[in-house]
């Protein structure tokens, strides 16, 4: 019975196979436009083994990174066109280049100064002075110069064939790798295409008259430059206009002008809402009793990362307080305190709100990016120019540089939370406030802590910097010590420092719960 019903005639199975060839078959010609057989075959051959395939396509291995770019490959042909353009720079250097130009130039401005140092002896010897040994001396020294020079010059001329002959060997071996991998890695792109359609396939028009321009450009220009230096000087110094950096710079100019003018309120404001949380943390650190905060700052530690961090602690701050660093730190401590306090205050809510919506988060990442990536004194110029020198700038300049990795890292915690966790609470009726609090943020903690933790570092890396425009502090003996070579002061203030990041980072990043 069970026979009969598992019994399935084998034309039912001949028909299936038949379907599925026939389709792939389609799905072959549909992604590679030309020679769909062959490519079916080689894909087959592919697939079918676990390893590596070895297989041959000769039109991969001529056109080199043409073929590869045509194919959607960017990321290979653009490798192997900078070993193409490298081999190709070498075959016609030395077929064609001028390998000892510099050598030749070399000699000629030599050369000059030989006949006015002959000329300086031939007078010398003619008014019998003293300093006919030393014009006899530089001669001689500049003949040798002149003949090793041009010994080296006639050398790199006869090694242009070697050089040649290299290229060539390059070139060759780069085409025969092209041409083994290129099948193994269109098949690759199949497979990832069968499941994403979107993924680029066949062979258009456009996408090959790009690769084909794409690759003349840098291989006429590259060539060009390298083979014949100085040849075409537009290909080594960019087309400048005086007259357009001029009127950016006066545009530049008359905005932070305009800003300053109809902007004071604001600043002013912001001045002093950075001044009220400044002057608070340095009553707290710097006008209490230094054994009140030696105590609360190692019980802290204590109750975060446990008796062996309290330890070190208490160590780093003996270390601050017996060199004479304590004032300063807790200097420090409250200006980077206020820094970090404002940027997690701003970043977490941020963060949140950026979490569950993509466009805005879209909006606001170039510029965070602008933030981290634009060099610190760089944009101390627009924040000088609006809130003066002093301790508001730093925190604000401070808060620049160190305020974006709490909002990358609640918006990575927040999307990382599983969305059966969520779907489950939903369905159990959990409003949006529990949702957020009891569910999002217990899950995403780990993730907003490190960026606590990296903020708070990033704006200990601003010691120094934030010192050059009146910040106070363990920056300032660290400046000092620069401006001076003053290396034990520098030294003892930069681990004082250090200690300020490693104690603040066992708080943060506490093992206890």
């Amino acid at each position: 019975m069970n026979e009969q019903a598992t019994d399935t005639p084998p034309e039912v199975f001949a028909g299936d196979n038949a379907a599925f060839a026939e389709e792939r078959r389609g799905q072959v010609a549909r992604f590679v436009s030309t020679s769909p057989e062959y490519y079916e075959r080689q894909f087959d051959k592919i697939g079918s083994e676990s390893k590596f395939t070895w297989t041959l396509n000769v039109w991969a291995g001529i056109l080199g990174p043409v073929w590869f770019c045509a194919r959607g490959l960017w990321n290979y042909g653009l490798s192997f066109l900078i070993i193409e353009t490298f081999a190709l720079v070498q075959i016609v250097r030395g077929l064609f280049g001028d390998l000892a130009s510099d050598a030749w130039e070399r000699i000629a401005k030599i050369e000059g100064t030989l006949e006015l140092r002959k000329q300086q002896l031939a007078a010398a010897i003619e008014n019998n002075s003293d300093k006919v040994d030393v014009y006899r001396r530089t001669v001689e020294s500049l003949e040798d110069a002149i003949g090793g020079i041009r010994l080296e010059a006639q050398q790199m001329e006869e090694s242009g064939a070697m050089i040649a002959l290299g290229g060539l060997a390059v070139m060759l071996l780069i085409k025969a790798a092209q041409a083994v991998v290129a099948n193994t890695l269109l098949e690759k792109r199949f497979s990832d295409w069968l499941s994403d359609p979107s993924i680029f396939s066949g062979l258009s028009t456009r996408q090959i008259g790009i690769s084909i321009g794409f690759v003349a450009v840098i291989f006429v220009a590259t060539v060009t430059h390298y083979s014949f230096p100085g040849l075409y000087p537009w290909l080594l110094e960019f087309p400048t206009r005086a007259p357009i950096r001029l009127t950016s710079i006066g545009g530049v100019e008359t905005f932070f002008e305009a800003a300053v003018k109809y902007g004071e309120a604001f600043f002013d404001s912001i001045t002093y809402g950075i001044r009220l949380v400044l002057d608070a943390l340095e009553l707290i650190f710097v006008q209490t009793p230094w054994m009140v905060i030696f105590a609360f700052i190692v019980l802290l530690t204590w109750l975060s990362a446990g008796p062996r961090n309290a330890i070190y602690s208490g160590a780093f701050l003996a270390y601050m307080g017996l060199l004479g660093f304590w004032e300063k730190a807790m200097t420090t401590l409250a200006l980077l305190g206020t820094a970090a306090c404002l940027s997690i205050a701003i970043g977490i809510p941020l963060g949140m709100y950026c979490a569950r919506r993509p466009r805005f988060y879209a909006f606001i990442r170039p510029i965070m990016d602008f933030m981290q990536t634009m060099p610190a004194f760089v944009f101390m110029i627009p924040v000088i120019a609006f809130f003066g020198t002093g301790k508001p700038a730093a925190v604000v300049t401070t808060m620049i540089f160190g305020g974006t990795p709490v909002v990358r890292l609640t918006v990575l915690g927040l999307r990382g939370v599983p969305e059966s966790v969520r779907e489950a609470a939903i369905s159990f009726g959990a409003s949006k406030w529990y949702l957020l609090t009891r569910v999002d943020l217990p899950l995403a903690s780990p993730s907003i802590r490190a960026g606590i933790n990296q903020t708070i570092m990033l704006s200990l890396a601003m010691v120094v910097v934030a010192s050059l425009i009146g910040a106070k502090g363990l920056g300032e003996d660290v400046l000092e010590a620069l401006q001076y070579a003053n290396v034990g002061q520098g030294i003892l203030a930069g681990f004082a420092i250090l200690f300020c990041a490693m104690i603040l980072d066992r708080i943060v990043q506490g093992d206890r719960k």
